[in-house]
């Protein structure tokens, strides 16, 4: 199976149901689709692309771009999506690292061939919107002209259909590699759980280079669904995000918590028809419980299901979230037992022994949904053999209960100790979300000569701001002495990745810089 047999499959069903609708509302049939990325994957072909190759794919969200994404599979080829909104020098490091033929480029985007050695720089094409540079690349208007070839030169169910770049805690970013089985493996069972009808409207909330992207994409062209595609400024903008959502009639969300929680504070969700939405899936971060509980009560008629795992696992647990969110809940709900098309082991180190029912343990995963590896860094570093299968520590500490599955306890690289005591900084950020005036909460820890650690919280106020005394004397109420944060920062907003992630490694570079002299 490869991801382009769900196109085909839809094109003989359905070519003239709508397939995506981009973020200005002009959309393309299947039909259309299906015949754009024939031409995207002859004009590859054209320029040599071959099977097993790379092709760079950086720009806004358009229709354009997905049929880009089926064109470079077409020709045989992976997809590397990048951030357009990244430094420059950091996409040109991405697509050096993994030797890209080709790359697709908005226009905007066109400082990342600067400096590039020519010898080694890629075949250009231009996606459309603006102007492309004079006497560089190739225009969109020649790509599409290309006649299409019979057939595709499809890759087999191991070989490469994505490379998703994630900086992970180091900040360094390394190429997670997914195979077509690893993709269509979590397609098919989306397709299985939440069974996905013709007549749905898929959001489309998530950049392509983020691993959600990867639900959102092919589980409605899979089905001959409609997918709508939501823009970069639409995106962070929780009110005009609400009108997507009421004015497409969106069946099935899918986002991280905080665009979830951004839109029940201040999308004025009371004022807007949200009552075709049936499906809100959220992952990639802690769901603070008053903000699920709030979006809950304004979505009634949703199932909500709660997604965990990592780009290196797409989704391997998952757990539906009550009807109700009681009034009295503080803890976030548990991640839920494993996929049916995964495995998970509790093990007590990386590749250790297994843990008990309710111990905690670090959270290791095997299936056919787990990635090939890390682009040009050795296997030996990334999986361990345990009865001749291929595990992948997820660097994640849970609990499992016999009843509701694993519970997420943290990160193992949040951890820090202090007086002698273990401190999970997301359980701080848990006791700062009880507070009524505390919206956003995010903790990080450093290294203090005389203290041995140094907690601090970056707080967003919900109305008034809380004094330091006030916050202080809440975390003496909520929290144990010791997990008490040794200062406090406020801020307007959290500063978040492209992917919608609190962006933990600019809270720490904020508190390491140097301090201008007033």
């Amino acid at each position: 199976m490869n991801l382009c047999d769900y196109l085909a499959g839809s094109v003989v069903r359905t070519p003239d149901r709508v397939a995506v609708v981009g973020p200005s509302g002009r959309g393309l049939t299947y039909r259309e689709l299906d015949d754009l990325s024939n031409q995207v994957a002859a004009f590859l072909r054209a320029r040599g692309v071959k099977r097993g190759d790379r092709v760079g794919v950086i720009a806004p969200k358009s229709a354009e771009v997905v049929a880009t994404l089926f064109g470079v599979m077409k020709a045989g080829a992976a997809y590397v999506p990048a951030d357009y909104t990244a430094p420059v020098t950091r996409n040109r490091t991405l697509l050096s690292d993994c030797a890209v033929s080709a790359v697709f480029l908005a226009p905007s985007c066109a400082g990342i061939m600067a400096e590039w050695p020519l010898a080694q720089a890629p075949h250009v094409a231009w996606l459309p919107g603006g102007d492309a540079p004079a006497g560089m690349g190739t225009p969109w208007a020649d790509v599409v002209s290309t006649p299409a070839a019979e057939g595709a030169d499809l890759a087999g169910p191991d070989e490469l259909a994505y490379i998703l770049y994630t900086s992970g805690s180091t900040g360094v970013p390394k190429g997670v590699m997914l195979t077509q089985r690893n993709a269509t493996s979590f397609v098919d069972w989306c397709s299985d759980e939440f069974l996905p009808r013709e007549t749905d409207r898929f959001s489309s909330h998530a950049p392509f280079h983020f691993d959600l992207s990867i639900l959102d994409l092919y589980v409605p062209l899979k089905h001959g669904a409609a997918l709508h595609l939501v823009s970069e400024a639409v995106g962070k903008n929780p009110q005009e995000l609400a009108a997507f959502v009421a004015d497409r009639q969106i069946t099935v969300w899918y986002s991280t918590p905080s665009i979830l929680s951004l839109l029940a504070q201040f999308g004025g969700l009371e004022a807007r028809d949200c009552s075709a939405l049936r499906l809100v899936l959220f992952a990639g971060e802690v769901f603070p419980v008053k903000h699920l509980r709030s979006i809950t009560e304004r979505w009634p008629q949703a199932a909500f299901y709660n997604l965990y795992g990592p780009t290196e696992t797409n989704v391997c647990t998952f757990a539906r979230i009550p009807a109700v969110v009681p009034e009295d809940r503080t803890a976030p709900y548990p991640i839920g037992p494993a996929c049916p098309h995964c495995d998970a082991l509790v093990l007590d180190t990386p590749g250790g022994s297994v843990v008990g029912q309710g111990e905690e343990g670090l959270l290791h995963i095997a299936g056919p949904s787990l990635f090939a590896g890390y682009w040009n860094r050795p296997t030996s570093e990334t999986f361990f053999e345990r009865d001749g299968r291929r595990w992948y520590n997820t660097g994640d500490v849970v609990v499992e209960d016999p009843d509701e599955g694993y519970i997420y306890v943290g990160r193992r690289d949040r951890m820090v100790k202090r007086r002698g005591y273990r401190i999970e900084l997301g359980e701080i950020e848990k006791g700062l979300y009880q507070f009524d005036r505390v919206r956003e909460a995010a903790v990080v820890a450093l290294p203090d000569a005389s203290a041995g650690v140094r907690i601090i919280a970056f707080v967003t106020p919900s109305g008034e701001r809380p004094s330091i005394i006030e916050l202080k004397s809440f975390c003496g109420r909520a929290l144990p002495a010791y997990m008490n944060p040794d200062a406090f920062v406020f801020m307007d907003a959290l500063p978040r990745t492209s992917t919608d992630k609190v962006d933990y490694q600019a809270l720490i570079g904020s508190q390491l810089a140097p301090k201008q002299p007033a």
